[in-house]
C-alpha cells in the first residue's frame, strides 16, 4: 500500500513539473523589456532643455545633455557645446535623468512663499517689542 501512495505522488509531481510553463525567458525578449523601460524612462522626462539626461551607452560612451526630440526609434540628445548625437534606444545601457515635474516645481514655489511669509511675520513681531 505504501508503495502504491509514493508511485502515485511521484507521478503526481512529475506531471505537475512537466506542466508547469518555462520561466526562462530568451535573450531578445530581455532585450525587448530592457528597449522598453529605456524608451518609457525617458518618455517621462520629455523633451525640452529640462529633460536632462546622463546616458551610458552600450560601447561605454557617455553622453550628457538634454532630449531635444524623441521619436519610437530613437532620440536626440544636445550637449552643453550645442553638439546634437541621435542615439537609438537599444544602444543605451544606462540612463539618469533629472526633471521636476510640476508638482515638485509647486511644492518648491509654496515651501520659498511660507519660508517668506514666516520670515515677514517674525520680522513684525520683533520690531513690535
Amino acid at each position: 500500500m505504501l508503495k502504491k501512495i509514493c508511485s502515485v505522488t511521484l507521478a503526481a509531481l512529475l506531471l505537475q513539473a512537466a506542466a508547469a510553463p518555462a520561466l526562462a525567458k530568451s535573450a531578445a525578449e530581455k532585450e525587448s523589456k530592457r528597449v522598453e523601460m529605456v524608451r518609457a524612462k525617458l518618455d517621462k522626462l520629455g523633451t525640452g532643455k529640462d529633460a536632462r539626461v546622463m546616458l551610458e551607452l552600450r560601447d561605454k560612451a557617455r553622453l550628457e545633455g538634454y532630449i531635444s526630440e524623441a521619436g519610437p526609434e530613437s532620440f536626440v540628445v544636445v550637449n552643453k557645446a550645442g553638439i546634437a548625437t541621435k542615439v537609438a534606444y537599444p544602444q543605451v545601457f544606462k540612463a539618469k535623468g533629472n526633471n521636476l515635474s510640476t508638482g515638485g516645481k509647486i511644492a518648491i514655489g509654496v515651501g520659498i512663499g511660507a519660508g517668506v511669509t514666516l520670515l515677514i511675520v517674525l520680522l513684525i513681531a520683533a520690531s513690535d517689542d
